[in-house]
């Protein structure tokens, strides 16, 4: 459906988007040759679930932000965005996801408080639309020209809200918030639109 949906932005937009495969494994192997990243006009991270290739998708979001390649995170995507900004920007050297290690100390992503207590998984993830506030003035609020939105949802894993005062004092700005829950839906590093990643 990703795919699907870049067809349908080049559409709109009067040109072709030309889609390179690469398998986040890939990037884990020694040796890998990083400068292929930099052939790339911009970069999506897609969603996924558990810890295969967890480490080489940091690393492209490690490569993307560095090289100010315009990247976008979808769900796991934005999820290991936030992990790499805190291990190489805040310093947090182990943060990670606790989907990949559940007794992180330095889980910037967690499972949702009222996830924690489920032993039946099945149908019991953060499913559907939900209502996400824009923060006025970011880039996803210009893109929508809206002050709120609803997209779809499919997961039990969100941005732990302890790191945010942390992330937002360098610049990484929650630009999209649950209006009831508070919980995270969108990171921006606005500086990227003006001056670049750092």
């Amino acid at each position: 459906s990703i795919a699907e949906s870049f067809v349908h932005a080049g559409a709109i937009n009067e040109c072709k988007v030309n889609i390179h495969w690469i398998q986040s494994e890939e990037l884990e192997k020694k040796g890998y040759n990083f400068d292929k990243l930099g052939e790339l006009d911009a970069m999506l991270v897609a969603p996924g679930f558990g810890d295969r290739g967890i480490e080489g998708k940091i690393k492209a979001v490690k490569y993307a932000r560095e090289n100010k390649i315009p990247f976008f995170g979808i769900c796991l995507g934005m999820q290991v965005a936030m992990v790499e900004f805190a291990r190489n920007v805040l310093g947090i050297k182990k943060a990670i996801s606790s989907e990949v290690k559940p007794d992180s100390k330095e889980a910037v992503i967690d499972l949702m408080e009222d996830q924690k207590n489920i032993t039946a998984k099945g149908g019991t993830m953060r499913l559907g639309a939900y209502p996400c506030a824009l923060r006025e003035g970011s880039k996803v609020a210009e893109i929508y020209d809206a002050e709120e939105i609803k997209e779809r949802h499919r997961h039990r894993y969100e941005f732990n809200n302890v790191y945010l005062e942390r992330f937002e004092e360098v610049g990484m700005v929650a630009a999209g918030v649950n209006p009831q829950s508070e919980l995270v839906e969108i990171m921006e590093l606005p500086t990227f639109f003006s001056e670049g990643f750092p």
